[in-house]
């Protein structure tokens, strides 16, 4: 098929060559020989009359009208992918498709273990795919290389619609052993206390830290986890504080020696969204596991804000 003389075909082989910038890898996602994705390589360049990609000592770059193109090229290739792979119906049962869903650690200890057991009581055949999160999550739905995503509001995309899930309040946690155990958690303690703290794998930032940062509080870092979920664990047998969310202190006070606390400061708590590509709003599947997905938040109990002082 072509469109304006372009062998349409051409279209995806583009898309592989632009993202990776390598020949060699694109025929290696696209299951071709080397030599045939050359070949396609030379008829891009010579329908579009720019070279597209170029040698710059060990690799290739992006001329830039290729890197003009990126972003249309695979819009193109979404929106195709996104009407000719959805069904006009969608049973949970008599299905194998595979869902795949950005979200954070917290996402994946406190509610995708509420959401997979739903959905083995409804006896759905589906197949989860948990990406971890990245610094710009919204660009993998863009890209298509996910289906929803779960992550703060904040982090969402204006470009895609969302629905918020629930909200949980930021706490501490200590070790029962400690001195700060039984005790008020004031801003001085506070500030004293030595932390253990999330610092994203990615390059974002953790929500609570640039909060923190908003209003000039500093933490006397002690110990850096790339999880949220292991921070309680963290804090066991030391005189240190974590910061974490309610529904993670209260599963971890249930099964570790830990108190937990109000913060001495008001930070604002953890809203959590879903989030989806706009092209796929109708896609009845997504439809089935976003209700899914929503039922499995408000079932859901997180803690009631505990009261904390004015800064």
């Amino acid at each position: 098929m072509r469109f304006k003389r372009l062998d349409l075909n051409l279209l995806v082989a583009l898309d592989n060559l632009l993202a990776l910038q390598s020949v060699s890898a694109a025929a290696a996602r696209m299951n071709m020989s080397q030599s045939a994705m050359s070949n396609a390589l030379t008829r891009l360049r010579t329908y579009f009359d720019d070279q597209l990609l170029v040698q710059v000592g060990r690799r290739m770059e992006l001329t830039p009208r290729a890197a003009s193109m990126q972003s249309a090229v695979r819009d193109i290739l979404v929106r195709i992918e996104a009407t000719i792979e959805t069904a006009p119906e969608f049973d949970p049962v008599n299905t194998d498709r595979e869902f795949s869903i950005l979200l954070s650690d917290y996402s994946l200890t406190v509610l995708m273990p509420r959401v997979i057991a739903m959905a083995e009581e409804m006896g759905a055949n589906v197949r989860f795919r948990l990406l971890p999160q990245t610094a710009h999550p919204y660009k993998l739905l863009e890209k298509g290389e996910a289906d929803l995503l779960v992550s703060p509001e904040p982090y969402a995309s204006d470009e895609h619609p969302y629905e918020r899930l629930f909200a949980d309040p930021y706490v501490c946690v200590v070790w029962k052993g400690s001195a700060l155990a039984g005790t008020e958690i004031t801003m001085d303690t506070f500030r004293n206390a030595g932390h253990a703290v999330m610092v994203p794998p990615n390059s974002a930032g953790s929500l609570e830290a640039e909060m923190m940062a908003q209003i000039g509080l500093e933490r006397r870092v002690e110990v850096k986890s790339f999880s949220f979920s292991t921070l309680p664990n963290l804090v066991v047998g030391t005189e240190r504080i974590a910061t974490v969310h309610g529904l993670v202190a209260k599963a971890a006070c249930e099964t570790l020696p830990l108190e937990m606390h109000p913060l001495p400061f008001p930070l604002e708590p953890l809203t959590q969204t879903l989030q989806w590509h706009s092209y796929r709003d109708g896609d009845p599947g997504l439809v089935w596991l976003r209700d899914l997905i929503i039922r499995a938040a408000h079932s859901l109990e997180p803690i009631e804000a505990m009261n904390t002082p004015d800064p």
